[in-house]
């Protein structure tokens, strides 16, 4: 597996101090420490709402790279809803924690209804966000997958987790900003990790951003519309051999 922790925060060590405006602003600079995929036919942006939508919106800008969305929402052990049983996520992919089960004695039915609440939750983003437009096929593609920070990395396991069960050629992780040991961690769990900037000590992701505002419903609707009608401009541009640059000067 490659690794791209230690190169990133030595030689970007100076910028660890420096906050980000905004998760936009954050997916500008992520993007620089990602040209290696630009323009690549097999690569695919994925982003886990809400947060990480902003950030990856301009890293798929920048890159000429087609966006979609992951979800994942975790399985609450009832009572003791920050302990994960397990999580659901875009394709209808359900992972369990077989530990947690086993060593608290949940029963099937426990599982079965926190599955139901979670689809449904996850059901009504997905068509809040995407409408009727299917997700992109994953299989045999190079996924990098983008939030807006690691802090204990919960939600990136459970979507490296759920996304290798849809056949990727190769995941690579990429966020603005993480705790070095978690970005470590991760390392043995996909292809490659970027983490722009690896600040310590680390305390939370906000404090790496000068607004840190909750990403609503509406933002992630627009810019994913967005991102997909550049994706159809950039195609009408390959199909007629124009340069791309000429029909997306106009890109926010």
């Amino acid at each position: 597996m490659k690794s791209s922790i230690q190169s990133q925060a030595t030689s970007f060590g100076a910028d660890d101090t420096v906050r980000y405006q905004n998760r936009r602003d954050a997916g500008k600079a992520l993007a620089r420490h990602l040209s290696a995929y630009q323009d690549a036919p097999d690569a695919i942006v994925l982003a886990l709402p809400r947060g990480g939508v902003p950030v990856a919106y301009e890293v798929a800008e920048r890159l000429h790279l087609p966006l979609d969305l992951f979800m994942v929402r975790k399985l609450g052990v009832p009572l003791f809803e920050e302990l994960a049983m397990g999580a659901i996520a875009s394709g209808g992919v359900r992972i369990l924690n077989e530990e947690v089960i086993n060593r608290l004695r949940i029963t099937p039915q426990i599982i079965d209804a926190a599955t139901e609440e979670q689809q449904d939750e996850l059901r009504r983003r997905e068509f809040r966000y995407r409408g009727d437009r299917p997700p992109l096929d994953l299989d045999g593609k190079r996924v990098i997958l983008i939030d807006d920070g690691l802090a204990t990395g919960s939600s990136m396991r459970a979507a490296i987790q759920a996304l290798r069960l849809l056949n990727p050629e190769e995941i690579t992780v990429a966020v603005p900003v993480g705790c070095l040991e978690i970005c470590e961690q991760l390392q043995k769990e996909v292809g490659e990790v970027i983490c722009a900037k690896t600040p310590e000590p680390f305390q939370a992701v906000g404090q790496w951003y000068a607004d840190f505002g909750q990403t609503n419903d509406a933002e992630v609707t627009e810019l994913f519309n967005r991102s997909a009608h550049h994706r159809r401009v950039r195609e009408i541009a390959k199909a007629k051999g124009e340069p791309i640059e000429s029909l997306t000067s106009a890109v926010v």
